[in-house]
């Protein structure tokens, strides 16, 4: 294989005008559903406070099992009790065990107690599995659109929708309340559309007046294309006439979750996902297959490059 550090040059043209997502947050950090943005300013509100990682340690207690989760350098306690509802991403019910990478819900206007580690009763435990299923647990308006309008709901009689309490509900009930939902397709659209596989309504939490979301935001300020141009411009290989850049770098600049694996990565936002392999020049890209040109490596340590037009499939 031949493979050649050159002078940085220009990103070509191909790269530019495409459409940029904004920054997120590490894998590492506490994520927080946030259910309305001021238009003259922006106010965080979480509706739910997720916590992920992966299980350490759990010690049965009188009033539920403590469950220590380990994610990077953080920790957190998570208290599963007779109330909490446990599933894994496909929407089947599970018991929780050491060793399962979990994402906790927990209703954010619950008081917390002040002390470290933090510790959350989270009313929603999600273990991913590597089974196709994603996870919105969020308060969805009258419409069935979630608080960031990043999600919209097109319900079907083959639904399976329960609630938190047992209570019997229909479709008319699914409107302007906290929803646990699981879907594995949705639409490229604004919001995403998507026909859940399975619905449970939180009804054991207290309604609230309905937030009435825009249907066009204020959009969160979005990189420049000379951030992603920048990138490429420092840092590249030239591998078989192929020009190759680094994977991680370019995918969170352009707004992807980065979920590190042994021989790869998988990126994600929204509805999009993408499995990359080292060495394999077909990659995942939701449920089909898709192929590089030239098979992504570990050019530099701990750095994995991909060829530079895969940048451009990222930015549509």
């Amino acid at each position: 294989m031949k493979m050649t550090k050159v002078v940085p040059f220009a990103m070509s043209a191909l790269l530019l005008g495409g459409a940029f997502g904004a920054p997120t947050a590490s894998a590492s950090e506490v994520e927080a559903v946030v259910t309305n943005t001021d238009n003259s300013e922006q106010q965080v509100q979480p509706v739910f406070i997720k916590v992920t990682g992966t299980i350490d340690n759990e010690e049965v207690r009188e009033n539920g099992t403590y469950y220590t989760v380990i994610d990077g350098d953080n920790t957190n306690i998570m208290i599963a009790n007779k109330d909490s509802l446990v599933f894994d991403n496909t929407g089947k019910e599970v018991k929780l065990q050491k060793g399962d990478k979990v994402s906790a819900y927990s209703y954010a206007k619950k008081p917390m107690l002040a002390i470290y580690p933090p510790q959350y009763n989270p009313e929603v435990i999600i273990v991913e599995t590597e089974e196709m299923g994603s996870v919105e647990v969020d308060f969805f308006n009258k419409d069935l659109v979630d608080t960031e309008n990043n999600l919209k709901l097109n319900v079907g009689e083959d639904m399976k929708l329960v609630s938190a309490s047992g209570k019997e509900v229909k479709m008319d009930d699914l409107k302007e309340q906290h929803l646990v939902v699981f879907y594995t397709i949705a639409t490229m659209s604004i919001p995403a559309q998507t026909p859940p596989s399975k619905v449970i309504v939180l009804d054991t939490i207290e309604k609230e007046e309905p937030v009435e979301v825009d249907p066009e935001p204020t959009p969160e300020p979005a990189p420049t294309e000379s951030a992603v141009q920048d990138i490429i411009n420092k840092d590249f290989y030239e591998v078989e006439g192929t020009k190759m850049v680094p994977l991680r770098l370019i995918a969170e600049e352009l707004g992807f979750k980065v979920e590190v694996t042994s021989k790869g990565a998988i990126i994600s936002k929204g509805a999009l996902s993408y499995t990359i392999t080292r060495g394999q020049k077909e990659y995942g890209y939701n449920k089909a297959l898709r192929q590089f040109k030239v098979a992504p490596a570990l050019l530099e340590s701990g750095k994995t490059y991909v060829p530079v037009e895969f940048v451009e499939e990222l930015m549509k």
